[in-house]
């Protein structure tokens, strides 16, 4: 990017952006309007993108003209400063790439019990609903919600070995947002 950006010669009506998420402004080398404008939503091919980004979010940092653009698309913006562009970034693979492994891992599970995809995708639906409305602590249900060991460890037991690792940091994960919710509640 760095190569390219140096490629074009510095014309001070010309804005120089990047859309890569985890990158900062200085990638763009010395051009007087430089402009960072990622779009937060999941583009798997070509098609599907183009649809997607209208109405989308984006994260935007550097010359207000990407402002501009996104309006045209009817899109949202925010900004995040160049020190904060990976943490944002991997906000944003954790809630969709992670997700996207995440269902995979159930769907590989579910299939060894005869459960469809569609089943778990209505699950899905409905708990972004409630994390939407409650917010993740108070939107978390089940075992580890619940401290209930047994039923955990019954779900390690039915586990192939290989789906271990991911099951328990999730679990984990889960048991983070209990502690934090309960310590948040003593004050």
């Amino acid at each position: 990017m760095a190569d390219t950006a140096a490629a074009v010669a510095p014309v001070p009506e010309t804005v120089v952006a990047h859309m890569a998420g985890s990158l900062g402004l200085d990638v763009l080398g010395s051009h007087p309007r430089r402009a960072s404008v990622h779009p937060l939503v999941a583009l798997p091919d070509p098609s599907v993108g183009s649809d997607r980004l209208r109405g989308a979010w984006f994260a935007l940092a550097g010359d207000p003209f990407v402002r501009t653009v996104v309006e045209s698309l009817a899109g949202r913006w925010f900004t995040v400063a160049d020190e904060d562009r990976a943490a944002y970034h991997a906000a944003a693979c954790i809630a969709s790439n992670h997700l996207v492994a995440l269902l995979g891992q159930a769907e590989r599970v579910g299939v060894s019990a005869g459960v469809p995809r569609e089943a778990f995708l209505d699950l899905v639906r409905a708990t972004v609903e409630n994390v939407a409305a409650l917010g993740p602590a108070r939107a978390l249900t089940g075992p580890a919600a619940r401290g209930d060991v047994e039923t955990l460890q019954r779900h390690r037991s039915a586990l192939d070995p290989s789906e271990l690792a991911a099951y328990d940091a999730m679990v984990t994960l889960a048991r983070t947002l209990v502690d934090n919710e309960e310590a948040e509640a003593r004050g």
